[in-house]
């Protein structure tokens, strides 16, 4: 009976050697090493041998279950990593292939670009400021007085006594006069901050882009002109804007620009993109350039009402709650 048992182990092992999937692995595994395989039957049987010679026939039996599991454990891994090789190997370029996802700009940051490369073409070059501001930069050398409204802390988010978020990129003009001669021909994108209300076209964090002109003989006319261009380059050429009477403190005279909304239901309303005006004497002043000399413009407009208004988004807040549904359409 040994005999029949070291046969069946010689059986095992020959029989591996013919295998050549993991199909036929796994046939060979349940017919040798299964619960009712035959070398886990010869298990069963050791009892039928006579007591003295138990003890071999149950060594033999365990060394050949030894042996013939870690073959198939080593002969399994080789046969799937082989496999696995031939699958990589293997490319059906007749298959659909499958397209990358990829990523793009923020439509503000979109925005902001195409707006920076219309006025590049107009001559502007680009300036940047801090976002945390004194309030020299951000109201005193403004022509914006201690008395003034806007000055309020309920109105701005101040960090002590003598600093804030800036609400306004006006503060790089200021910075940027202060120390360079004319003539000046700037635009200065950025973000602001305000605790205003939330609601459909309010937002206490959003994004301006002041423009600034200073140079000997300028006027309104080449105000008008400027924003003019820039509206029909970034809107088309048939868009329509006015402009409104307003105030300003760093600004006289000062003026709101409007432009033509046109809904779904092809109803009219004028929509406020910003403020402009010539630049205040006083302010010149502060920063020690010659007013009787120099005169220039400004103006400051939101990006998200320019986004808005260009690409007819009704929510200021959809720029800012990160939903790929909105945002994979710009």
């Amino acid at each position: 009976m040994l005999e029949q048992f070291e046969k069946i182990g010689k059986d095992a092992l020959a029989d591996l050697k013919k295998v050549t999937d993991l199909p036929a692995l796994e046939d060979f595994r349940i017919k040798y090493l299964g619960r009712k395989g035959r070398i886990t039957q010869m298990l069963s049987r050791i009892g039928q041998f006579p007591p003295e010679q138990k003890p071999a026939a149950g060594q033999l039996t365990n060394k050949i279950k030894k042996d013939v599991t870690h073959a198939f454990e080593q002969f399994k891994k080789s046969l799937s990593q082989s496999q696995q090789k031939k699958s990589k190997e293997f490319l059906d370029v007749t298959l659909p292939g499958i397209p990358p996802h990829i990523g793009k700009p923020h439509v503000i940051t979109q925005t902001t670009n195409e707006l920076l490369e219309i006025f590049g073409r107009m001559g502007f070059a680009v300036a940047y400021g801090p976002e945390v501001e004194d309030e020299w930069h951000n109201f005193v050398a403004l022509n914006i007085g201690p008395e003034h409204p806007a000055r309020d802390p309920s109105d701005n988010f101040y960090i002590d006594d003598n600093t804030l978020l800036r609400s306004q990129t006006s503060t790089i003009q200021i910075r940027i006069m202060e120390c360079t001669k004319p003539p000046i021909r700037i635009v200065a994108p950025g973000r602001v901050y305000r605790p205003d209300t939330v609601d459909p076209t309010h937002m206490y964090m959003f994004h301006q882009l002041e423009a600034l002109v200073v140079d000997e003989g300028i006027s309104m006319v080449d105000m008008k002109t400027a924003i003019d261009q820039f509206i029909h380059a970034f809107f088309g050429s048939d868009t329509k804007w006015r402009f409104r009477p307003s105030f300003f403190p760093f600004t006289e005279p000062s003026a709101e620009v409007d432009l033509l909304w046109v809904d779904k239901r092809g109803q009219e309303s004028w929509i406020e993109m910003g403020g402009c005006g010539m630049v205040d004497p006083n302010v010149f002043d502060a920063v020690g350039i010659d007013s009787e000399k120099y005169t220039g413009w400004a103006f400051g407009f939101g990006i998200e009402r320019l986004a808005m208004r260009k690409y007819g988004i009704t929510d200021i807040r959809l720029l800012f709650e990160n939903d790929l549904r909105f945002l994979e359409q710009f």
